[in-house]
């Protein structure tokens, strides 16, 4: 199973939309495997965008970041990632499909909700930066007979 990070950003949690990104990854049949709420410093931010810190952006990024608390959350499934893209929806909110995240409940920009790892390796990486083995929670999820074939369980 892969793993991913997901990030309810400031103005999530602001807004109260943590539960309802919760509510959304659950109901895909995913399962939360770590949850912390956390106020990020400069220095976590530079290593979690550490692409991003000579672009023009970064600043206010990083401000943004640091202005309210955020949810960091640990999730697991079978290609994970890639569904969690899909129901996050494009970057720019704007442009995200009705029925994602940012979609219908976004329309800044920088101002979308919430962060998703991009790719397997990066999910690995991200939740192995954000969380300890021992806040991570491995158990079984009866659900996932209903969900997945059984190659897709192992």
């Amino acid at each position: 199973m892969e793993r991913t990070l997901i990030i309810a950003k400031p103005d999530a949690v602001q807004r109260g939309l943590v539960g309802e990104i919760i509510l959304r990854l659950e109901r895909k049949g995913l399962k939360l495997i770590g949850l912390k709420m956390a106020s990020l410093d400069e220095a976590m931010l530079r290593i979690h965008y550490a692409e991003h810190t000579e672009k023009p952006f970064y600043a206010g990024l990083e401000e943004f970041m640091k202005s309210s608390p955020v949810v960091l959350m640990a999730w697991e499934g079978y290609q994970c990632v890639e569904s969690i893209r899909i129901l996050v929806g494009s970057t720019n909110p704007r442009q995200a499909a009705s029925g994602t995240i940012r979609g219908d409940l976004a329309i800044g920009t920088g101002r979308n909700l919430i962060h998703a790892s991009d790719s397997k390796d990066s999910g690995e990486t991200e939740v192995a930066n954000f969380f300890d083995d021992d806040e991570l929670f491995s158990y079984d999820k009866s659900e996932y007979m209903h969900i997945y074939e059984g190659n897709e369980r192992e």
